[in-house]
């Protein structure tokens, strides 16, 4: 034996250690997960409970809604978006669209808008950024309710009823709708349409009944005036803009909860290179909230929420490193020619990963009423692939925070690709 494969093969006890070490709590944060099945079926059958009593909710006392669309350089997209808005079944609302020193026509195309609707206002700015383009939008609504949206994104009639439904009491600080992918002309945008099910609809449900819900999208979200005037408006450095601001409305003692019925249709990423750009934004978005609110991670005096902080560190942040480690270590293992666990034994946790993920979707599909995107689940392989792709975007977001690289928004460029047809939905009766 040379001494190569000596040192080799003294280091395969080594390494398959660091494999258990590294992967019993991946697999035991994994387990804590499937909490969210139980979680969201109560969340369904409280939601089905209030209906049936009538319970009341804020879209009884008919408020004023300002709905503030920032955009920049969202020539593709920008007439959809606000059409949408105009179909929708309540009437008193506003369009505040915010144009960030866009470099085509977009700002030609809003004023082309507000001209034929008076309830269409158009704001610009020299570029300094999406957090600077809101604030601006919330200095001159007037609404109760202020509604944030991207520009792509597309409303269902009922989207803004649903969102004013969402707010049940006056602690709820912050309403966060269901953004679903609309360009569905891709392998991979069919992939994040098939798993969003899962990954956003029962996940906020779920986090919605421990009151732990962590961000209200920048797709849609609804807040009250008087809590922004409270806590303040969106911070103008960060890419996270949106999860710091929701951060600060549990900080405040209000409630943040999910309305899976407010539906708006937005534009997931159609390529590798764009839907990695934004997922180490998000990521680093997360580390910037996380430096911001350091002091609310474990701490008791945040209740639950608190709690659950510390928890989304470690399966948001920790965990990604842990999952790229125990990768390196079964590869070294693989390569010398040893498998850690044997053939049949990986096969065994493939297949049940698989179908646990399966059945999964299949809850949360029935959940969000969307049976015709089973038509997907031949991307389910693709899955563990897109796993640890999101790992890999945490690393790097890691290295660059560490690192001080500047934090750019890289948006993505617009398709203006629609392949679905935002629900009309039951024509309702005003309240």
């Amino acid at each position: 034996m040379s001494s190569f494969e000596s040192a080799a093969a003294s280091a395969i006890p080594g390494a398959q250690l660091l494999l258990l070490l590294l992967g019993l709590p991946v697999l035991v944060f994994g387990l804590v997960k499937l909490l969210v099945l139980p979680l969201s079926v109560w969340f369904e059958l409280r939601a089905a409970r209030r209906r049936r009593r009538e319970a009341p909710t804020l879209l009884d006392e008919w408020p004023s809604v300002s709905i503030i669309v920032p955009a920049f350089n969202e020539a593709t997209v920008i007439e959809n978006c606000v059409r949408s808005i105009q179909l929708t079944r309540y009437d008193r609302y506003e369009v505040v669209l915010v144009d960030d020193g866009s470099t085509d026509n977009t700002a030609e195309l809003m004023h082309a808008l507000a001209a034929s609707d008076p309830r269409i206002t158009v704001l610009t700015q020299t570029n300094a950024g999406k957090g600077a383009a809101l604030n601006l939008g919330i200095s001159r609504a007037t609404g109760e309710i202020l509604m944030f949206v991207d520009a792509d994104g597309i409303f269902s009639q009922n989207t803004v009823r649903r969102m004013l439904q969402g707010f049940t009491d006056g602690r709820i600080g912050a309403v966060c709708g269901d953004d679903r992918p609309v360009n569905l002309n891709r392998v991979q945008t069919r992939m994040l349409a098939f798993i969003s099910h899962v990954g956003t609809g029962m996940v906020r449900r779920a986090l919605t009944m421990i009151r732990c819900l962590p961000i209200v999208s920048g797709n849609i979200g609804a807040f009250p005036r008087r809590v922004l005037e409270e806590i303040g408006p969106f911070r103008e450095d960060t890419v996270g803009e949106d999860l710091e601001l929701t951060w600060r409305v549990h900080r405040a003692g209000y409630r943040v909860v999910f309305a899976p019925r407010a539906l708006v249709y937005a534009e997931s990423p159609s390529t590798v290179r764009a839907l990695w750009r934004q997922r180490v934004r998000w990521a680093r978005g997360l580390l910037q909230t996380m430096g911001v609110h350091k002091g609310m991670i474990g701490n008791a005096r945040h209740g639950l929420f608190g709690g659950y902080l510390l928890f989304n560190t470690v399966t948001m942040v920790i965990l990604p490193v842990f999952q790229i480690l125990v990768l390196l270590d079964l590869v070294f293992l693989i390569a010398l020619g040893h498998s850690p666990l044997g053939a049949d034994v990986w096969a065994f946790l493939g297949w049940v990963g698989l179908f646990v993920t399966l059945l999964l979707t299949v809850f949360a599909l029935a959940m969000n009423r969307a049976w015709r995107d089973l038509r997907h689940v031949w991307v389910l392989p693709l899955v563990p692939l897109y796993s640890v792709f999101t790992s890999l975007t945490m690393v790097a977001a890691l290295v660059q925070e560490l690192r001080g690289k500047e934090a750019r928004w890289n948006k993505l460029t617009r398709t203006g690709v629609v392949s679905v047809t935002a629900p009309a939905g039951r024509a309702e009766a005003r309240v």
